[in-house]
């Protein structure tokens, strides 16, 4: 067996007592006290995840731009310094490398923050497509990324630095911002997995478990949190928030998985996949990510099949029980004729067959 990586925090979760897992070959704190307390304190007050398992990458040179435009479904030419874009990278087929965040730090800088299993293949998939006039660098190993998430966020981040944090609007960062009693400087975006507002964070290492601390005591009157991966889960998927390997795979293209807004088929570059996608938006889909609430009694678990009578008609991404809604509920990647609001499926729950019906998506909005 080879030995789980660790992120930098690792101590600082076992001070809190936290459980770990494996994931993704990463040892990472699923749960610090319960998914269902961590998930609560997220929606309510304010929650504080280690993500430093994600990868960065810096794109660089005259030619990173037309370099990203070539590589990336979004359209870059519209960021400038200090804006950050969701995007997906896409094969050849219209199926997904990955999804991401690209930051432009400066004219000619970029930052690329990718999907933790995925780092190895993202940063060799760029390799092999870079020509001149493009330097790559993978720094996945240099940085810790905490993401401070939930509606009292600002006012606790707030507390460590000088930044008016407010002036900083949804997908848009600051950089270089200085925390008190924290060495190194760092990049705040406005941005976050959960549905809720917030910021990431990205330090050098060597300064992220003191900031973790510090984050912790600012806010510990305002009800902060440690979370784990468990309530990062649930609160992205009730958000409606895809996630890679689930939502998003390379059989499963963006435009299925509803993520049409990032799939800008009518900008002048050529990116990999763009054929495909086009004829996608032009002659329709096939199949669609679509919401499904059970009917019957039972939860629509990751990798279920969904049917129509006897037709298999698709299967369930993610599901669980909602813990802000109380409701079993499910994300299905179904055939289009099926993925109407209203429209009753059934799920293979283990030897049951349960009933279930299409919903809309998010679940949850803040």
């Amino acid at each position: 067996m080879a030995e789980l990586k660790q992120t930098p925090l690792f101590s600082e979760y076992k001070k809190l007592g936290a459980k770990t897992i494996d994931f993704g070959g990463w040892d990472l704190p699923v749960q610090f006290s319960s998914i269902k307390e961590e998930h609560e304190a997220t929606r309510t007050a304010a929650g504080l995840f280690d993500v430093s398992h994600m990868g960065e990458i810096f794109v660089e040179g005259p030619e990173s731009e037309a370099f990203l435009q070539k590589m990336l479904t979004n359209d870059v030419s519209k960021l400038e310094p200090k804006k950050a874009q969701y995007t997906i990278m896409c094969y050849e087929n219209g199926g997904t490398v990955d999804d991401l965040i690209v930051y432009q730090l400066a004219t000619e800088k970029y930052l690329l923050v990718v999907n933790a299993a995925n780092v190895d293949k993202d940063y060799q998939w760029l390799k092999d497509h870079a020509g001149d006039g493009v330097t790559l660098r993978n720094e996945s190993e240099a940085y810790v990324q905490l993401a401070l998430q939930g509606p009292k966020a600002e006012t606790i981040l707030q507390k460590l630095t000088d930044i008016d944090l407010s002036g900083i609007k949804f997908f848009r960062f600051e950089s270089p911002v200085s925390f008190k009693g924290i060495e190194d400087e760092a990049i705040v975006s406005r941005t976050g997995y959960t549905g809720e507002d917030g910021f990431e964070i990205y330090i050098p290492e060597a300064s992220g478990p003191a900031l973790w601390q510090a984050i912790l005591e600012a806010g510990e009157a305002d009800g902060v949190k440690p979370i784990g991966l468990g309530a990062r889960d649930t609160l992205r998927f009730e958000a409606n928030l895809a996630l890679y390997g689930q939502e998003l795979s390379p059989e499963i293209t963006p435009l299925e998985a509803g993520l049409g807004f990032a799939v800008k088929v009518k900008k002048d570059a050529d990116f990999i996949g763009k054929d495909v996608l086009k004829k996608q938006k032009e002659e329709g889909l096939e199949r669609k990510l679509v919401g499904i609430e059970m009917i019957d009694k039972g939860i629509p678990r990751t990798g279920y099949t969904v049917l129509d009578g006897e037709d298999e008609i698709g299967f369930v991404t993610t599901g669980t029980q909602s813990p802000t809604l109380g409701k079993n509920v499910g994300l299905a990647l179904l055939k289009t004729p099926f993925a109407e609001i209203g429209t009753e499926v059934t799920v293979q729950v283990r030897k049951r067959r349960l009933k279930a019906v299409v919903v809309p998506t998010p679940f949850y909005k803040r």
